[in-house]
């Protein structure tokens, strides 16, 4: 199993080199120049010059790149290019918002979406079957961004019992956890509600039911633990995904986080910040799914001799 760990963790460096070279690629490629962004619309071309060569951006661009990646390899991200602090510095100070949002979101999906799958696959073709379908549908079916408007209309404006922005106790996190919890909602319940119905189809759960076992204990120590493994795949892919999904809902809210940081970057040509956050997200991804993969092994013994 250690061996395993390790060679995933190993296998994460190319990943990272991947995704920073065509993010550092892309955007020597998007229209702008950072130094004049730094210098202002009014400084003049001799200004603009010596602060792109202060910045290094003079250089060739893959000479820049690597500049950069032997910095990363040293734990330096570079420096912001509008208030010059260490991009490290800034992403330590907003991740922890986007984390607890991201976790907040599956919290709620989880609570809501696996007992509606659950309770969709035992009642098949009930008419709890049909609501529970027709919720996860309409979860599908709204855009983050409108919801999240919504609820602030209903709860922050009009009822006027939850914050509509910032992040200064719990109940910011609320609305936000929401917005993006109900889209993740029905990835879990259809995945729940497929994988229940192929094990509950199984022979040990008829051989259960034959000993007399109740329908709960049946459900709840036999088919449930057995059902999860597709589940908790959709969970680590769902977490990446709320991740991305964090820079809309940052905006709508207006929560310090790394999604609003990274918006704010793009506006302003500011590379080493978008270069830092990206690379961060894909970092945080990659961890993801290395633990579900460990996951895996402590649900399902068979997995665990496998790694072994």
């Amino acid at each position: 199993m250690y061996k395993y760990i390790i060679k995933r963790i190993l296998m994460m460096i190319p990943v990272i080199i991947g995704v920073s070279l065509l993010v550092f690629l892309v955007l020597k490629m998007t229209p702008g120049d950072p130094a004049r962004v730094v210098a202002g619309s009014e400084a003049d071309e001799a200004t603009v010059e010596m602060i792109r060569e202060e910045l290094g951006l003079n250089k060739p661009v893959m000479q820049q790149y690597v500049d950069y990646m032997i910095g990363l390899l040293h734990g330096d991200m570079g420096e912001s290019y509008v208030n010059g602090k260490p991009v490290l510095d800034e992403i330590a100070a907003r991740l922890p918002t986007t984390f607890a949002l991201a976790l907040a979101s599956v919290l709620v999906a989880v609570i809501i979406g696996i007992p509606l799958g659950i309770i969709s696959a035992t009642k098949q073709y009930s008419i709890l079957d049909y609501i529970s379908t027709i919720f996860a549908l309409a979860g599908v079916a709204m855009p983050n961004f409108w919801l999240g408007l919504m609820l602030i209309l209903f709860f922050s404006l009009h009822l006027g019992i939850l914050p509509s922005n910032g992040a200064e106790d719990w109940t910011g996190y609320i609305l936000p956890a929401i917005t993006m919890g109900v889209g993740a909602v029905a990835s879990f319940m259809r995945t729940t509600r497929s994988s229940m119905l192929e094990v509950i189809r199984q022979d040990y759960i008829r051989t259960a039911r034959a000993k007399g076992a109740g329908e709960g204990r049946v459900i709840i120590h036999h088919a449930i633990r057995n059902a999860m493994i597709p589940v908790i795949t959709v969970i680590g892919l769902q977490i990446g995904t709320l991740l991305g999904g964090a820079v809309v809902n940052e905006t709508v809210f207006s929560l310090p986080g790394l999604g609003t940081l990274m918006i704010n970057a793009i506006n302003q040509k500011n590379e080493p910040v978008v270069l830092g956050c990206l690379i961060v997200f894909a970092f945080i991804f990659s961890m993801v799914n290395l633990l579900i993969d460990i996951l895996y092994a402590f649900i399902d013994p068979r997995i665990k001799s496998q790694y072994s």
